[in-house]
């Protein structure tokens, strides 16, 4: 429950605008910060916690939900990982593409980027609905809904699965790393040629106070590469070794342990609330606007 708090109080604050932020990236934001709280409903309350306590969750079973509920989640999921795509793209443009930074970079752009990847979130993860039953299994396996044997070993619906796979997440790493990488290299380049200029002109070599804000940037971009991808292959190994395991019917040896498969639902549900903390936290007007929300039921009793 304290990802579902991080992601309230994250929007609360960043939604008021006070964080010196602009409109574009407060956009980017409050989106990933929707999305991440829609997938702790979706996933951790309304699909692991019934899992964990199935004994008092046993009417799940004769509720015919479960594959819609499985649309919603994938494409909440889908949402989160993909809104911190465009907005890794949008800071890319930012900062390397100075002639398309006034066209691109804009809260109209931004709404646009998200309504689209939205949409095809949505109708990306339709085939969920089709594939799995609407009865829940309550099983703690990258399907929580019941599988047809015909659906299991179909090679149709394994090719679509590995196809979702690889564009969520196995795409976005792809992506976020060249993007990042790009966005270093641009960033050190400038450096360098700054600190020779400053060199030359001045003769000093004081501390630049833009050039250890680029550092900041190159550190700030780096984690958020690592944190993603860390937090996200244990998941996507786990789900195609079942699916492959299912396919091809091989000893009950070689299916996935027990523990590899907690680790990676608790580490797709970390990154659920990491991603925008590390982006917001970092920003010192934004520490400031949470310790003013967090003091203020306290300064209204005292009052």
């Amino acid at each position: 429950m304290n990802f579902l708090a991080v992601n309230l109080l994250t929007i609360g604050v960043l939604s008021q605008r006070k964080c010196g932020l602009s409109k574009c990236v407060t956009r980017y934001l409050v989106a990933m910060s929707a999305a991440d709280l829609l997938v702790i409903i979706l996933d951790l309350i309304l699909r692991h916690i019934p899992i964990v306590y199935w004994k008092q969750f046993r009417f799940l079973y004769y509720i015919p939900v479960c594959n819609s509920h499985a649309v919603l989640l994938y494409a909440a999921t889908d949402c989160s990982v993909w809104f911190t795509v465009t907005f890794t793209f949008d800071r890319f443009v930012a900062i390397c593409c100075q002639k398309l930074k006034c066209k691109y970079c804009s809260e109209k752009t931004a709404a646009v980027a998200l309504g689209t990847v939205t949409v095809l979130s949505s109708l990306k993860n339709i085939f969920w609905y089709f594939m799995l039953s609407d009865r829940y299994w309550l099983g703690n396996q990258p399907w929580f809904c019941f599988v047809t044997r015909d659906v299991q070993i179909s090679r149709v619906w394994v090719t679509i699965e590995f196809l979702h796979h690889i564009l969520t997440p196995g795409l976005p790493f792809v992506v976020i790393l060249l993007l990042n990488a790009l966005t270093v290299r641009h960033i050190l380049v400038s450096s360098r040629a700054r600190s020779r200029l400053r060199a030359h002109s001045t003769g000093e070599t004081r501390r630049d106070a833009q050039m250890e804000s680029r550092r900041k940037s190159i550190i700030l971009l780096l984690v958020i590469s690592a944190n993603f991808i860390l937090l996200w292959t244990a998941l996507m190994v786990l789900s195609i070794w079942t699916r492959v395991w299912n396919l091809t019917s091989v000893s009950l040896s070689a299916s996935p342990p027990r523990f590899l498969q907690e680790l990676g639902f608790m580490l797709q549900l970390l990154s659920c609330c990491t991603n925008t903390a590390i982006y917001a936290v970092t920003q010192t007007q934004f520490r400031e606007q949470l310790k003013n929300v967090l003091k203020y039921p306290f300064t209204q009793l005292l009052n």
